[in-house]
């Protein structure tokens, strides 16, 4: 659905509307049915004609406004879209055909033109992606309403706690989860989410950096202090007007009314005389640099309009990955290969190694999808030094005469946990998969198998359990991470 409708728009926006031609570009039988794409029989004058040019003209307004809407059914834009393809629809309805086949054809395109960004827009906006993406947001407008806006309007301190700054970074991983089907409303949504998200989580960092400087100082710098100490009050406040924006808990709150007050507080600190003292200077210079910082979050009040901003393909840092990632894809399957020929010689850890610290010096640009690739592809990598670790342990193992039983049971699982990594890293299908099926079942087996082993309290044997359970939880993730069609 999604597919056809982009192809009609792309032919639709490319070309006037002919009146005649299907704008999914038919094929000769088809052309043969309607000899006016060849013969225009009707004038462009023709009433009906003129009627469908200026819906087309309409259509090819709200087109691009339709594919890039990336709200829901209660927002005032998607009734308004929804009120004008309607309207187009019914107009569309009303034209005369004369009861001629050849403006029936015409007419009939036209509607099924305007049902298709009908239903699109629907389908973006009911989308369970799209709802999911909500339910995370007001879940993250509850959590900051209550630990900071709410206290804040009540005359209080927001506390910004640890706990605070975990559940909102929990919140983004999820949302960065939250897989779009590469369709652009929805992954302009999810940016639109992730980029207020994580601009709170800045403001919060920020807010725990900058402490008012302590009185009392000697006389001459006392009263420049105290002026920057009341700058400071005001930046907090303006600090939890800004997270309510952002959260959409602002009230009658607006960017340009928060901007103003913040721009007022720096000529305030301008006017300031601190010359004479670096501390003071210092002091005054971080305030400027947070008021600075609350100035650059108010941009986003459009973030996420910018094609270029949610869509990655483009993004350097994306590039990089992606070029990481298809190296140790060519690592991964060399490796392979040689397990299955029973030699282990070819152990490139070190270049893994090199990889991962690759990978550490890739911009994010606090782009939490950016964020998420890496954080993907660094799982990839460890995969798989994690499968030559235990490879290379299983090569070296000598069985003892006084192992304990349930130790040489672990290692016995283990060696099975082995053999199903390594179909685990090949494997490139989907959940619904039999293979994955299969792959899923067995290594539930073995952690079943761990839980079954007494270690009779054999200390070496507790802590070989809990690390191949550890190690078999890990392949059952890595298995999901790489079946959960997740793109940025």
């Amino acid at each position: 659905m999604c597919a056809n409708v982009f192809g009609v728009l792309k032919s639709l926006f490319g070309k006037p509307f002919d009146g005649g031609k299907r704008m999914d570009h038919g094929g000769p039988q088809e052309q043969q049915q309607h000899p006016m794409q060849q013969q225009q029989p009707y004038h462009p004058q023709h009433p009906a004609m003129m009627r469908l040019y200026e819906v087309q003209k309409e259509v090819s307004s709200l087109g691009p406004q339709v594919c890039t809407f990336s709200g829901l059914q209660n927002d005032r834009e998607y009734k308004r879209l929804e009120r004008e393809l309607t309207r187009l629809l019914l107009e569309v309805d009303q034209v005369d055909t004369e009861g001629k086949l050849e403006l029936q054809g015409a007419r009939k395109r036209a509607a099924q033109e305007v049902e298709g960004l009908l239903r699109y827009l629907e389908e973006n906006a009911t989308h369970p992606s799209r709802l999911a993406m909500e339910e995370l947001s007001h879940e993250a407008r509850q959590l900051v309403d209550q630990r900071v806006v709410a206290p804040q309007r009540a005359g209080g301190v927001a506390e910004i706690s640890d706990e605070l700054v975990d559940a909102l970074q929990a919140l983004v991983l999820r949302l960065t989860q939250i897989k779009t089907e590469g369709r652009v409303p929805l992954r302009k949504a999810r940016y639109r989410a992730l980029t207020r998200l994580c601009a709170v989580q800045d403001v919060f960092e920020a807010s725990t950096q900058h402490q008012p400087l302590s009185l009392p100082l000697s006389g001459e710098t006392h009263e420049a202090v105290h002026a920057i100490n009341q700058v400071m009050v005001k930046v907090s406040v303006a600090r939890g007007q800004l997270v309510a924006l952002l959260m959409g808990l602002s009230g009658r709150d607006s960017c340009a009314h928060l901007s103003r007050i913040l721009t007022e507080l720096q000529v305030e600190l301008d006017a300031l005389d601190v010359s004479g003292n670096t501390a003071i200077r210092n002091y005054r210079k971080q305030v400027v640099e947070e008021i600075n910082g609350l100035l650059r979050h108010l941009e986003l009040e459009g973030e996420g309009d910018d094609t270029r901003r949610y869509d990655l393909a483009h993004n350097n840092s994306i590039r990089e990955i992606e070029a990481v990632r298809a190296h140790v894809s060519q690592l991964r399957m060399g490796i392979l290969r040689h397990c299955a020929m029973g030699d282990l010689g070819f152990r490139p850890k070190a270049e893994l190694q090199s990889v991962l610290t690759q990978l550490d010096q890739v911009d994010t640009a606090k782009n939490p999808c950016i964020r998420e690739a890496r954080r993907r592809t660094v799982v990839e990598v460890q995969a798989v030094i994690t499968f030559l670790d235990l490879r290379e342990a299983l090569a070296r193992r000598q069985l003892g005469p006084n192992e304990h039983p349930a130790h040489r049971a672990v290692w016995m699982v283990l060696g099975s946990l082995s053999d199903l990594q390594a179909q685990v890293l090949g494997f490139d299908g989907k959940r619904a998969d039999k293979s994955y099926m299969i792959l899923e079942e067995l290594l539930t087996k073995q952690l079943l198998a761990l839980d079954a082993v007494d270690s009779q309290g054999d200390e070496m044997t507790k802590v070989a359990r809990k690390q191949a359970v550890k190690f078999a939880q890990n392949i059952l993730n890595y298995l999901d991470m790489k079946t959960d069609q997740w793109e940025y």
